[in-house]
């Protein structure tokens, strides 16, 4: 990394003030050609920028010295006044002067490949920074100071010490260690088994905080989906009239319930239809039912749960609408959660949401920070297990078999934080950056 680079850190357009960053070897000389150089680290100063003897602008200059900096380099922040002009003309002389605009990322590789942070930890910048919900962003303030890195340490380390002890009975058979000293390592695997497997049935937990809980509206045509819909988003998202099947495809809205992010998404109403357009709709309401993390039945007056197509798709953690309460009585179906309500008066909307809520606070709140946030998180935690447990059988038959399944399971615990084999992740992890992060 022998260049040096620049990004715009603050949104682009018309503001009161707007933020350049630079990093990279060249970062002094670009600010004493800008006629700042020299300036105290870590002291902010103001100097009028200039340019081919032509003013920038009058600047709050902050320069940071490697390795004390967010980069591990030597880097400085450029506070302009934000008008688009005064934004062109530093970039224009910054690319005269030798630097490159920075790609999406660019910063925050940079500070994990000076060891400024890990995989795990650069993940978390990225949910920081779009974190909507303050669920979202305690989850990725915790991620940022450790706490994953921490876990899968953990898991690593009681691997490695099993793995010790393997390896000891083979490397030294003749020295004076302990008769079947490998299989003392059995114990360990079988804690350390149990603790991955709890923490891949939690998985479902830090996903769904990081990128919304997703709650979908199922039922036949004209139950009243459409309008429970609107009031839950408070606007008239979705159509609404009296002829059945006007939903005909998946409608979403994103809420925040309880401090946590919900993706809410009205279907078209099940039943068979000949209609090729609605039987596309149909379609990707089921599907839509079946990836949910929570499904609310919605029901009207005069259809019975036998005679309702949705019953199919309810579980008995979900939860039934007893809608239209206002137009007569619904017979709730057995062994499933019922609520009346009527979107027309607005009777059981107050209790929904509460139930909402609570729902939200059972499914994603706990004591322990979750161990995945991300797929790439649960599927080396897969990885991890499968080997850990393939390791676990040859132990018991020949210890000496054991070693390589253990290694591979270390070596998959160790690629969430980028401790080794991280050339072939840095794309996934840096390619949903924003540029000037």
């Amino acid at each position: 990394m022998t260049d040096t680079i620049f990004a715009l850190a603050t949104p682009p357009g018309r503001g009161a003030i707007a933020v350049l960053r630079l990093s990279g070897p060249g970062t002094e000389t670009a600010l004493t050609a800008l006629g700042a150089g020299g300036l105290t680290p870590r002291l902010a100063s103001v100097r009028s920028l200039r340019h081919d003897g032509r003013l920038i602008d009058e600047a709050l200059i902050l320069r940071f010295v490697a390795p004390r900096s967010y980069t591990g380099e030597d880097s400085a922040e450029l506070h302009l006044h934000g008008g688009r002009a005064v934004i062109e003309a530093a970039s224009t002389a910054l690319i005269a002067l030798g630097l490159r605009p920075a790609e999406p990322g660019e910063f925050t590789r940079r500070a994990f490949q000076n060891g400024r942070m890990d995989l795990a930890q650069a993940e978390a910048v990225a949910d920081l920074i779009d974190a909507e919900t303050e669920a979202q962003k305690i989850q990725a303030l915790g991620q940022l100071d450790g706490a994953l890195s921490a876990a899968y340490a953990g898991f690593r380390r009681d691997l490695l010490k099993a793995l010790s002890l393997v390896e000891a009975e083979i490397d030294f058979p003749d020295e004076e260690v302990p008769d079947n000293l490998a299989r003392t390592a059995g114990p360990v695997l079988d804690a350390l088994a149990a603790d991955l497997r709890a923490a891949l049935a939690d998985s479902d937990r830090g996903r769904r905080v990081r990128e919304g809980y997703r709650i979908v509206l199922i039922g036949e045509t004209n139950a009243g989906k459409s309008s429970l819909f609107n009031a839950l988003t408070a606007r008239e998202a979705a159509i609404v009239t009296p002829i059945a099947g006007t939903t005909r495809d998946v409608l979403d809205a994103e809420l925040m319930i309880g401090g946590y992010a919900v993706t809410l998404s009205d279907t078209a109403g099940l039943r068979d239809s000949e209609d090729p357009v609605e039987a596309e709709g149909i379609r990707r309401a089921r599907r839509r039912a079946e990836e949910a993390d929570l499904r609310l039945w919605v029901r009207a007056p005069g259809v019975g749960q036998g005679e309702d197509p949705a019953s199919a798709f309810a579980l008995a953690d979900d939860l039934q609408i007893l809608n239209k309460a206002d137009l007569g009585a619904v017979v709730a179906a057995d062994g499933i959660e019922a609520l009346s309500l009527s979107t027309a008066s607005g009777q059981g909307l107050s209790e929904l949401h509460d139930w909402i809520a609570a729902r939200l606070a059972r499914d994603l709140s706990g004591a322990d920070f979750p161990a995945v946030t991300r797929e790439r998180h649960r599927r080396r935690l897969v990885e991890a297990l499968a080997a850990l447990e393939a390791g676990r059988r040859a132990l018991d038959l020949a210890p000496e078999m054991a070693g390589d399944d253990l290694r591979r399971a270390a070596d998959a615990l160790a690629r969430v934080t980028g401790a080794i084999g991280v050339e072939d992740i840095l794309g996934e992890v840096f390619s949903s950056f924003c540029i000037g992060k």
